[in-house]
């Protein structure tokens, strides 16, 4: 435990402190990524910006996915979107907001648009080292593999330290996220509708084992789901923001004044209200953390660059559309009816204001879909790094499903911090491993992107 406490402290502690406001703690991830972010936001000349126009037109635009298996570029950004669209977007934008009041969210667009290039920039390489996959056929890729080509030069050689360290805290990683889904879940639906953890956890379980261990099942699942439920999520806050717009003036003005702390009377509130911005927005979005890039590898795409754009707007519809409908669902709520409250509490209790009881029912269900859905994700995801690490064996990908399971059954019963504080060391550990060779391979991707902008014609 004290080991476990130290690298977690390392990872996500504060490692040293800008003195502006009170002081804003910086840890070694943001320390990582946000300059990761401007140097690539640079290096693309504003893509987020620039090139939305032309994520929008590659995200209508339909290709053929020809290899046997293989799925599209928008069926790998649903994938994506599957883990994204999470607990981040409700849990964490709560915490946030809880924590470093409206001006948070202000810091988690500006996160956003930084976190769009690393996307790009980290997908695209996982299209450029993808690999034809024969077990479940179709492609596959990850960071392991980049990595791998990065740092080892022989050929012949399977594995390499660097990328079996990535690999590693992946698995790690989302066996802990599996915990945190299914406690969250048996929470929500016991404060709604009282049902005892134990069946809402088995159900869950249940519906998940008959998704995952079913041979490509993932993708057409979640093909279902994954539009439907960021889609009413999104109709439902539109309702919200047009029934409330005369309050909307006010609730933007705190955003952008309480960003700067120019608002508030404590000392740290603008050091608040940034990191707590910043820290969600990266969490939320998970870009750099190498996740996203399993899926977009996974894609058939006629240039790689596509890949890169389409993960490049899934950042920005997490962080900048959704998460920005549970901070508006939170915000234009009666502030004196959330005093006192956090976490799921919370957003429920806004939801109550806005729905009455049908909003507390629709935010465990709602939950219940971004939760299932996130764990089809992740365990899509793990396909590639367990075969790297173990090779094409359908043993290695049933033992490491099974294991995610009994995880998710585990923590739908009792909430084990040490697991959860084990997740969050391997999506720390990930994003460092990743981010030591996607900088100095991001050369790859822009040559890509300027391939792709000069030729995009002749590519239709």
């Amino acid at each position: 435990m004290g080991i476990i406490s130290a690298v977690y402290n390392f990872l996500w502690g504060d490692l040293f402190k800008i003195p502006i406001g009170g002081g804003i703690g910086i840890s070694l991830l943001v320390a990582l990524l946000i300059p990761a972010g401007l140097y690539f936001t640079v290096r693309t000349r504003l893509l987020p910006v620039r090139c939305f126009p032309e994520m929008l037109r590659v995200l209508i635009h339909r290709e053929s996915k020809g290899k046997s298996g293989a799925i599209s570029g928008i069926q790998a950004l649903i994938v994506s979107t599957a883990t994204r669209v999470g607990m981040g977007n409700m849990v964490g934008v709560v915490a946030a907001i809880s924590v470093g009041g409206p001006g948070a969210v202000f810091w988690m667009w500006v996160t956003a648009l930084m976190g769009a290039s690393t996307a790009f920039v980290e997908a695209t390489l996982a299209q450029l080292y993808k690999q034809t996959d024969p077990l479940f056929g179709g492609y596959r890729g990850s960071p392991a593999y980049y990595i791998h080509a990065f740092f080892c030069r022989d050929k012949q050689k399977r594995h390499c330290l660097i990328a079996v360290a990535f690999a590693l805290s992946g698995l790690l990683c989302w066996c802990g996220v599996s915990q945190v889904i299914s406690n969250s879940v048996s929470a929500a639906f016991q404060n709604a509708f009282s049902i005892p953890p134990i069946i809402s956890t088995v159900v869950l379980v249940a519906l998940a084992a008959a998704v995952v261990l079913r041979k490509n099942a993932s993708v057409k699942v979640l093909d279902v789901i994954v539009p439907i439920m960021a889609g009413f999520y999104f109709v439902l806050a539109i309702f919200v923001i047009v029934k409330n717009a005369a309050l909307l003036p006010d609730v933007f003005g705190r955003i952008v004044e309480e960003a700067f702390g120019l608002r508030q009377a404590a000392a740290g509130a603008f050091g608040g209200a940034l990191m707590n911005g910043v820290k969600r927005g990266l969490f939320s979005n998970e870009a750099g953390s190498g996740s996203a890039p399993c899926a977009a590898a996974a894609a058939k795409v006629s240039h790689p660059a596509k890949a890169g754009l389409l993960q490049a707007f899934g950042v920005i519809l997490d962080t900048i559309v959704i998460c920005t409908c549970t901070a508006m669902l939170m915000l234009l709520a009666p502030q004196e009816a959330l005093e006192g409250l956090s976490g799921m509490a919370l957003l429920q209790t806004a939801m109550g204001c806005h729905f009455g009881q049908w909003g507390v029912i629709f935010v465990a269900v709602t939950l219940w879909l971004f939760s299932f859905s996130t764990f089809i994700g992740i365990l899509y995801y793990a396909r590639s790094n367990v075969a790297y690490l173990f090779g094409d064996h359908w043993a290695a990908q049933r033992s490491y499903q099974i294991v995610a399971l009994v995880m998710l059954f585990i923590g739908g019963l009792a909430a084990y911090t040490f697991v959860w504080d084990l997740g969050d060391i391997g999506i720390g550990l990930m994003t460092i491993f990743n981010l030591i060779a996607v900088v100095p391979m991001s050369g790859q991707a822009i040559a890509a992107l300027k391939d792709y902008e000069a030729r995009k014609e002749e590519l239709e």
